[in-house]
């Protein structure tokens, strides 16, 4: 692909004088360096994204199963990391937007250290097949969305049940825990879930969008969004499903409520604003240029 620079380097250099190459407007190494600081072409980012969606397609199902589970238990230390901050912390009207920085945690253990995660799918599986809408494509898609999401969710299940009936943590973290879940998911109605998932899946999508061009920027990229989500309230399929089995394991929920009140929900609201909002209007801005 065309470097952006590229006429503009041959101009630079073609402004060479008699005098040693003296030239008028900035040099050729200069023109390098304009580059190498320039923000790549949303076409690139695409490709970017779109190849790593055909990498993820392409992988055996043992693979991403667990590579799921270990996304699924490494996101659970977000409510943890949040519960120990919120415990440590004075009852204040500001300890929410401190203690929301603890949700970050388990998202950069799963994006750093390349798991699969669920919502990162709704982007980047999808450009792939908007490409070629074929009926294969379309099915590594789907086959690739089942396994990660049931891999996902056994991971934070067991992650669950082990904080809450193994001596792993002192009772007011779990406790902690607890109280958080409540407070995020309890008395929330099925269309507020839903509404909510829109706009953690449209977030996630974001930072996947944005990360190709974050290069160093990446630990800030992911946990500016992932903070977004936790302070904003959204509610997201991996990480809130932690929540919602400790509301089962404490008593205040029933298993069908995880699956009618939660999950479902939920789950439409992350895959319509990861898919039919961002990755759609994504791929709308580069199909000319592709």
């Amino acid at each position: 692909m065309a470097s952006p620079f590229s006429s503009r380097k041959r101009k630079a250099m073609s402004h060479g004088g008699k005098d040693g190459g003296a030239s008028k407007g900035i040099s050729a190494q200069e023109v390098q360096s304009v580059e190498d600081m320039s923000t790549p072409r949303t076409p690139v980012i695409y490709e970017v994204v779109r190849r790593l969606g055909e990498e993820e397609m392409e992988r055996p199902a043992f693979s991403l199963w667990w590579s799921g589970v270990a996304a699924g238990l490494s996101i659970s230390f977000s409510l943890l990391a949040q519960a120990i901050l919120e415990t440590h912390l004075p009852d204040t009207p500001w300890r929410v937007l401190v203690a929301s920085f603890g949700y970050c945690v388990g998202f950069l253990m799963v994006i750093l250290g390349r798991q699969q995660l669920f919502t990162e799918s709704t982007i980047t599986v999808v450009l792939p097949v908007l490409k070629h809408i074929t009926a294969e494509n379309i099915w590594r898609m789907l086959r690739l969305w089942a396994i990660v999401l049931v891999a996902n969710l056994a991971g934070t299940l067991f992650a669950a049940i082990f904080v809450a009936y193994f001596p792993v943590i002192p009772a007011d973290l779990f406790n902690g825990m607890v109280e958080i879940s409540h407070k995020g998911l309890a008395g929330v109605g099925w269309w507020e879930m839903f509404f909510r998932g829109i706009s953690s899946g449209f977030l996630i999508a974001a930072m996947v969008w944005m990360i190709p061009a974050a290069e160093s920027a990446k630990f800030a990229v992911i946990t500016l969004m992932t903070y977004l989500i936790a302070v904003g309230g959204f509610t997201h399929v991996v990480a809130g499903s932690m929540e919602a089995y400790l509301l089962v394991i404490a008593g205040d929920w029933q298993w069908w409520q995880v699956l009618t009140h939660f999950l479902a929900p939920v789950l439409l609201g992350n895959m319509v604003g990861g898919t039919a909002l961002f990755a759609l209007i994504s791929y709308a801005q580069v199909m000319e240029e592709i």
